[in-house]
């Protein structure tokens, strides 16, 4: 591939190591490539307000693609520049009935977006009772189920303790079919619903035509099934070693795992 014109990285298993932190040589890949004025985007499945401790350090300041594809959010103005495919409630509602139905004992969660990252008009991020994240920090503001479902939402999160993400996300295939997005960014038993047709290519895609970037031009990194659309859309879809073996089938080259600098081993070809 000829340098990128753009670079696109998911955040969790990919850019950031396995303690969650950059790396000083993936911060000095990053910068380099910002220095020659290479725009970095971060595509993550990660809310805006969860992006400020990676844009940060890396001095990243331009486009984020959040929220699977959901959200395009200026990191530097704090500002939501677009939203894609919200669900309104009676579609949550109608998705909990049916996965009800297919995963008895699954809890629920919504990020709601306003107009930055956080919003004192919006809460943010609403979980039903008996609800726990994976990653056990305790976020959310806790309320009946109800609730939950009853204003629009960016993504609704879908958990169960007792089986992986994989199993949870083809249930959720086999109930809902087409008529959402389903994904997961971790094995431990969550799956992300979003609109239909909304993921981290329609994002990408959006920051590439703002930027006015050639699709062939793009690389991206990542490493679980929601970067699977932004691989297979970029001009070089590079997949980590440690990723989900979907993305190993699909990308154009395969780096290290993000315990070895993996993005940093590729973007050192040309920065």
């Amino acid at each position: 591939m000829q340098r990128p014109q753009l670079i696109a990285s998911d955040v969790d298993g990919t850019l950031l190591g396995p303690r969650e932190k950059l790396t000083e040589r993936t911060l000095a890949a990053v910068r380099r490539a910002i220095e020659a004025g290479v725009p970095v985007v971060l595509a993550s499945g990660r809310p805006p307000r969860w992006m400020a401790p990676v844009a940060e350090p890396a001095g990243l300041t331009g486009y984020a693609v959040c929220a699977n594809g959901a959200v395009l959010y200026d990191l530097g103005e704090d500002r939501v520049l677009q939203v894609n495919g919200l669900l309104e409630p009676e579609r949550l509602h109608d998705i909990a009935d049916e996965l009800d139905r297919a995963i008895p004992d699954c809890r629920y969660a919504a990020e709601r977006i306003g107009r930055r990252a956080i919003d004192p008009d919006v809460h943010n991020y609403v979980v039903e009772t008996e609800y726990s994240n994976p990653w056990g920090d305790g976020e959310g503001i806790t309320a009946a189920k109800a609730e939950v479902l009853g204003k629009p939402a960016m993504k609704l999160l879908v958990r169960h303790e007792g089986m992986t993400s994989g199993e949870m996300a083809a249930l959720a295939t086999e109930a809902l079919g087409a008529e959402v997005d389903i994904t997961f960014s971790s094995n431990a038993g969550l799956i992300e619903i979003g609109a239909p047709g909304v993921t981290k290519a329609t994002g990408l895609a959006e920051v590439a035509r703002r930027l006015d970037v050639e699709q062939r031009r793009i690389i991206a990194f990542g490493d679980m099934p929601n970067d699977l659309e932004m691989l297979r859309w970029v001009g070089h879809g590079v997949a980590m070693a440690n990723a989900h073996p979907d993305l190993l089938a699909v990308a154009d080259e395969v780096t290290a795992p993000n315990s070895e600098d993996g993005v940093a081993q590729v973007l050192e070809r040309w920065f």
